[in-house]
């Protein structure tokens, strides 16, 4: 299934591809940094990085931002706020929370595939108050209470 949605390439995306999906199979489609200069991460520190588009989601969906596994493996590259929304109603550049969790610097460059986004329909809650809850197995337990095997 395939779902249009309009983007807008900003003066700074000049030359870069759209964002777009590695293979086949791939859920998530590449974004790319938008960055005119190489930007060096130093180790802990985080920084927004810019893709240079803007787009408008069709009701009833949301981008959502994703880590890219190789980065985060290889070179500790992560999303802080993981999965990042991205909301139906933004028009604003997309743009992504990027942190160093590794112990040596990182340069970010132009066209680098900085992070992932994967387009998901967005299901909508009707609050249902009730003076109590059904009861089941785990209850309450939290936090790692049904343990690690």
């Amino acid at each position: 299934m395939t779902v249009p949605v309009q983007v807008k390439r900003l003066p700074h995306s000049e030359g870069l591809k759209l964002p777009g999906y590695a293979t086949p199979g791939a859920a998530g489609m590449d974004l790319l940094a938008a960055v005119q200069t190489p930007l060096v991460l130093q180790p802990g520190a985080r920084t927004l990085v810019p893709t240079g588009l803007a787009i408008a989601l069709p009701p009833g969906f949301e981008l959502q931002v994703r880590p890219r596994s190789g980065l985060a493996l290889k070179n500790g590259i992560v999303l802080p706020n993981s999965p990042g929304t991205v909301d139906e109603d933004y028009r604003g550049e997309l743009q992504v929370i990027v942190m160093n969790a590794s112990t040596e610097p990182f340069t970010i460059e132009r066209g680098m595939r900085i992070a992932q986004a994967v387009l998901a329909p967005v299901v909508r809650v009707a609050w249902t108050e009730v003076a109590e809850l059904d009861e089941t197995q785990r209850g309450t337990g939290g936090f790692g209470s049904t343990g690690t095997r």
